[in-house]
């Protein structure tokens, strides 16, 4: 399964990380007191389902072999407490049914489910 680190040392919030062998940094802007080196948590978290969104939608659109050119993902979380994801998807190159496809395929991507189902994590000290 996958495997991360995420390192903070003296600097303010900015934090060191490697996950699947790639090294990144995520920090907070000024306002909330970092200094904006990398995106933010839940910049990362919107990330990773686009990322998976975009991905597992071309992998399907390529395996029955269909003329996707072009797929944007654009997400944002929204709503206080009742806190929640707006993705929409720009396709082009496929009919309206195939876009309807892909939006149904969307909703079933292993990110997304991942999300909408919630997932334990158990908290070890070393």
């Amino acid at each position: 399964m996958t495997h991360g680190t995420a390192h903070i040392g003296s600097t303010p919030y900015r934090t060191d990380i490697v996950v699947g062998g790639h090294s990144l940094t995520a920090d907070e802007p000024p306002a909330l007191g970092g200094q904006g080196v990398g995106p933010a948590p839940y910049d990362l978290l919107l990330a990773s389902l686009g990322a998976c969104t975009a991905i597992t939608l071309k992998m399907y659109a390529q395996r029955k072999g269909w003329p996707l050119t072009s797929l944007d993902v654009s997400l944002r979380i929204v709503g206080g407490d009742e806190r929640r994801i707006e993705r929409t998807l720009a396709i082009e190159g496929l009919d309206d049914a195939g876009k309807a496809r892909l939006a149904e395929i969307a909703e079933r991507t292993p990110v997304t489910l991942t999300l909408k189902s919630g997932i334990p994590i158990d908290t070890h000290l070393a």
